[in-house]
């Protein structure tokens, strides 16, 4: 078994050559994605530097802190605050007749030379006491370094889990493609009296020393390239500029063994229909293909694509704000995409059919593309793979955008706004502030809510156009709140128990009105007296003209101006990310068609040759090659284009249900690109064996 094993792989190192390199690509990325994501697990422990020389600081509280009940007892949960609170004024007196303090930008901290334990004990649970390295929490954005890498975690995280989904799919397609060319030698080997274990053990044989190989190679080409890819996420703007890969060695294990895996499960299928295979496929001639959808195939793409669809209805009818989460338009397409591909060899043939080629050149190609289901759906469901998340994903990220923006520019009457730090109001316009609120959420959590704070209730009433569901936001008083539909309590007229921006609280308000849960930025809203500390940062108008609201201080810009500014269609760190993923699945697609189309042009001498002793020249056999390799294309796009389609549509009707502006919008640019990309390689790889087999 062993000698026929190494013959084979000897004798058809071109077959197996596609499947090499997507694996070895395949391990190469999970490694490089593995020892980036490995790297953003803990941010540097910077040495303090605001206090460096006290060897005690104290700091105001930067949390509010309250009593939930979890079970039958009583638990304490904490929220960060917007800004942290200055030192007690009380407090600082006391600490300064006991010991030398120093203060350093701002009152919210001071370092104090004195013993720790001491300090603490006159401290309590007025503030917090910091010593050792924890002196460099107040330093100004103390927790930036981790921050900067939680989207990056989650960019690198949703990256390997493309990587594994299409490598997994890709090198699955491949081997199932190369097991169909083979029939003829493996009924060969039956009649020679091969059993169907032996027949399995022998592909799974290959295909394991495919992977040992690819997985190594590919292993060493990931540690190669993870530094190559930390220049890019920190040159993007995607990473801090101090990120770096570190040394750790188990993504290089993790990598190796997913490769040497994914071999071995992509060889499985394949080897289960080569077992079936009979002495007398050594006597087949016929290009027709029939049986291309095992049944446990189509029950798992069946199985996939109504598990990908239900998730999305579902989601869109029971949740439909998570449905504007990156991680959710990321992860639920993916489903049905890989149910759609394991059903194309099912759904190319009608498709192939439907579409009307002229000329004697045109049927040949409709035709022959409808009869070898098999070659046909080896490409196209790469294809369909790319541009569906192409088109999915840049899509998604784009319809959340532009209905953000949408969004803003319908929920305000006003002709200008005005942005900046710590505005000065202008009689007449509108003036509001950031803030933020705290509440319970049941009684086991609470929950921080962006909100705004207004400083004039009747001009703000007179420019929003909020979608209230209830009541009316001309209410809006000290004593109440604009709520919305996200909120526990939502009933108009009853009270909620507020904590403010700076921590105190319980505030009791009153609910006036509740707006439509939106995109996310509808409310909540409350006046300047519940908002401490909240500065100026909007000021909207109607009336009042450009030349007075610049004494405001800030930038003024109509409001078609500033809903684009401050709600790009897409970030360019985003964008960039997207594009990393896409162009994951981009390579894999191209190594994919190359390799199929090689392989399946290679085999099909005989077949040509009939078409030359039947009077074709060679520029026509090659046209006809060609031309089915684009239509493959063609029709990969197409099913692509139509579960871009649906995942969209799910995305609007979600967007609908927020009562937000469905915005829709599809990547054509991309799309385009990935459609061209692919039809340029497919082309080319079925033109090259055509004209070698023509001469």
């Amino acid at each position: 078994m062993l000698t026929v094993v190494l013959c084979g792989l000897r004798a058809r190192w071109a077959a197996f050559l596609g499947s090499f390199v997507a694996l070895a690509l395949g391990v190469g990325l999970l490694t490089t994605m593995g020892l980036g994501l490995a790297s953003t697990f803990d941010a540097p422990e910077r040495e303090p530097r605001r206090f460096a020389s006290a060897p005690v600081v104290v700091k105001g509280k930067d949390v509010v802190t309250v009593d939930v009940r979890r079970g039958p007892e009583t638990a304490s949960v904490s929220q960060k605050l917007d800004r942290p609170q200055p030192v007690d004024i009380e407090l600082l007196g006391e600490l300064k007749a006991r010991w030398t303090v120093t203060t350093a930008g701002g009152p919210d901290a001071v370092g104090v030379h004195g013993p720790a334990a001491e300090v603490r004990t006159l401290v309590g649970d007025r503030g917090q006491v910091l010593t050792g390295n924890e002196r460099r929490l107040a330093d100004p954005e103390p927790e930036r370094d981790a921050e900067a890498l939680v989207a990056l975690n989650s960019l690198l995280g949703t990256a390997g889990g493309v990587t594994t989904f299409v490598s997994v799919f890709v090198v699955a397609s491949t081997f199932a493609f190369a097991v169909a060319l083979r029939r003829r030698e493996f009924g060969l080997l039956r009649t020679a009296g091969a059993t169907p274990g032996q027949v399995r053990r022998m592909l799974l044989a290959e295909a394991a020393g495919v992977g040992v190989v690819a997985s190594a190679a590919g292993c060493a080409l990931g540690a190669w390239g993870a530094p190559w890819l930390a220049r890019v996420l920190v040159d993007g703007g995607l990473a801090p500029d101090w990120f770096a890969i570190g040394s750790t060695a188990w993504p290089l294990h993790a990598a190796f063994w997913t490769g040497v895996t994914v071999a071995l499960a992509g060889a499985a299928a394949a080897s289960r229909r080569a077992g079936k295979v009979g002495p007398t496929a050594a006597l087949r001639e016929a290009d027709v293909d029939t049986d291309v959808l095992p049944l446990g195939r189509a029950l798992l793409g069946t199985g996939l694509l109504l598990t990908g669809a239900g998730l999305l209805v579902w989601t869109g009818v029971t949740d439909p704000s998570s449905l504007l989460k990156r991680k959710t338009y990321t992860t639920l397409p993916m489903l049905l995409i890989t149910g759609v591909a394991l059903l194309a060899p099912l759904l190319v043939r009608p498709v192939a059919r439907a579409l009307r080629l002229p000329g004697a050149t045109g049927m040949l190609v409709r035709e022959n593309s409808a009869a070898a289901v098999r070659r046909t759906a080896a490409v196209a469901a790469p294809v369909l793979v790319t541009v569906a998340l192409a088109g999915s994903l840049l899509g998604s990220a784009t319809t959340v955008t532009s209905t953000k923006a949408a969004e803003a520019r319908e929920q305000t009457a006003a002709r200008y706004v005005v942005t900046g730090e710590e505005l000065r109001t202008v009689p007449g316009a509108s003036a509001t502030a950031t803030t933020s609120v705290f509440v319970r959420d049941g009684d086991a959590a609470l929950v921080k809510y962006g909100a705004r704070a207004v400083s004039d209730p009747a001009a703000f009433a007179d420019l929003a156009r909020l979608p209230v569901k209830a009541g009316d936001v001309r209410d809006l008083d000290d004593r109440s709140i604009v709520v919305n539909e996200e909120w526990e309590r939502r009933t108009v007229g009853e009270s909620v128990d507020v904590w403010l921006a700076d921590g105190s609280g319980p505030v009791r308000l009153r609910v006036v009105a509740v707006l439509a849960l939106g995109t996310g930025d509808n409310g909540p809203y409350v006046t300047r007296a519940n908002a401490p500390g909240a500065a100026v940062d909007r000021i909207e108008a109607s009336d009042v003209g450009p030349e007075a609201l610049a004494a405001a201080g800030g930038t003024v810009r109509t409001v078609e101006e500033w809903a684009a500014a401050t709600h790009p269609a897409t970030s360019p760190q985003t964008r960039l990310g997207l594009l990393l993923v896409l162009g994951i699945a981009l390579v894999y697609t191209v190594i994919a068609l190359a390799n199929t189309l090689l392989m399946a042009t290679s085999v099909r001498g005989a077949e040509l040759a009939a078409l030359r002793l039947a009077g074709a020249t060679r520029a026509q056999v090659i046209r006809v090659v060609t031309g089915e390799a684009a239509l493959a294309v063609t029709i990969g796009a197409i099913l692509g284009l139509a579960v871009t389609a649906f995942n969209l549509g799910a995305l609007g009707a979600g967007l609908a249900a927020l009562s937000a502006p469905v915005s829709p919008a599809v990547p054509w640019t991309a799309v385009g690109a990935a459609a061209g990309v692919c039809a340029a390689v497919a082309v080319t790889a079925s033109a090259l064996p055509a004209w070698r087999g023509t001469r």
